[in-house]
């Protein structure tokens, strides 16, 4: 089997790839620097775009589900990683950082109101942001739910999904010594973050292996080793955010405070295999979440490119385009 089938029938719903009309560094202060990107129309519909992680970067892929002619997409590189600088740095990197730095490219940019478009980490940057900044929100386009809870963070890295991916799951646990496996944030972390470029990079690719290995519904094998920068500012920023249970103030903050964004309409785009943010929190928003339309994709797993789920996204901003 073709173990690209799914990214290429993923394509066929896709918009063509479009270059940046703007591309800049722009200081959010605290020693960093981060990369920001607009294309499409320069007078369309606004909409930014949340990258994963914490820690994933954006990429060209992700301006591929807008009209090229109907919106103005907005990307960029969260806090220490992607071409954003210091790379991999931890340093005044939190989640209310974060939703500063998406307040600062609006203003920036001269934007009144946007559509929030996310996935995974970045649907719950999303929320936190529209919650923050409600009068802001045109509209949610979230992917692959993760409300950052212990219980999502314990189903990850507590055996959980290790128990459908025993092999995968032998190998991540198993790098660590039997008596740290109880807490494996906490050990990573102290690999990650142990000061020696070689233990951080091996176990920067370890943690982001594991989680790679389970994006896609399809997964046959081993994926090979990402690269070294890449692995080693995923790991470490996320590794940092969870061992800090996301910034967030309480447990279950998110779906506590939904009453914040009642009156905003929002899609929520889950496949219903995913075993990176299993379907029950994507359920859960739904639910708390009065105008919210959660889309249930029946095969498919967390990625993005899932070709039921980028054929879902091209449709609601489509709609969307009015």
């Amino acid at each position: 089997m073709d173990r690209n089938a799914g990214h290429k029938r993923a394509v066929a719903f896709l918009y063509p790839q479009i270059e940046p009309f703007d591309q800049r560094l722009m200081d959010v202060g605290d020693g960093h620097r981060i990369y920001v990107e607009q294309c499409g129309h320069p007078q369309g519909i606004p909409v930014v775009v949340l990258h994963g992680g914490p820690g994933g970067g954006c990429s060209p892929a992700m301006r591929r589900y807008f009209d090229p002619a109907a919106y103005r997409v907005v990307l960029f590189d969260q806090r220490g990683c992607g071409r954003s600088r210091p790379h991999a740095s931890v340093e005044a990197n939190t989640t209310w950082h974060l939703v500063e730095d998406i307040e600062r490219i609006r203003r920036a940019l001269g934007i009144d109101r946007w559509i929030i478009f996310g996935g995974s980490w970045g649907a719950t940057l999303g929320l936190l942001y529209a919650q923050a900044h409600p009068e802001r929100a045109v509209h949610l386009i979230l992917r692959g739910v993760f409300l950052a809870t212990e219980a999502e963070l314990r189903w990850f890295y507590g055996g959980g999904a290790g128990a459908f991916w025993p092999d995968l799951w032998h190998e991540f646990a198993g790098a660590v010594p039997e008596s740290e496996r109880h807490d494996l944030i906490a050990a990573y972390g102290r690999r990650l973050f142990s000061g020696d470029l070689m233990t951080e990079t091996r176990f920067s690719r370890t943690w982001a292996a594991w989680e790679n290995a389970l994006a896609s519904i399809d997964h046959e094998g081993p994926l090979g080793e990402a690269p070294a920068d890449y692995a080693r500012a995923f790991a470490r920023l996320e590794n940092h955010y969870f061992l800090n249970h996301a910034f967030l103030e309480e447990d279950g903050q998110v779906l506590r405070d939904i009453g914040r964004i009642a009156d905003i309409p929002g899609t929520i785009v889950q496949g219903r295999y995913d075993m990176i943010c299993p379907p029950v929190s994507a359920w859960r928003l739904g639910r708390a979440w009065r105008r919210a339309d959660l889309r249930m994709i029946p095969v498919a797993g967390h990625a993005l490119s899932e070709p039921g789920i980028s054929a879902e996204l091209v449709r609601v901003t489509d709609a969307l385009r009015g």
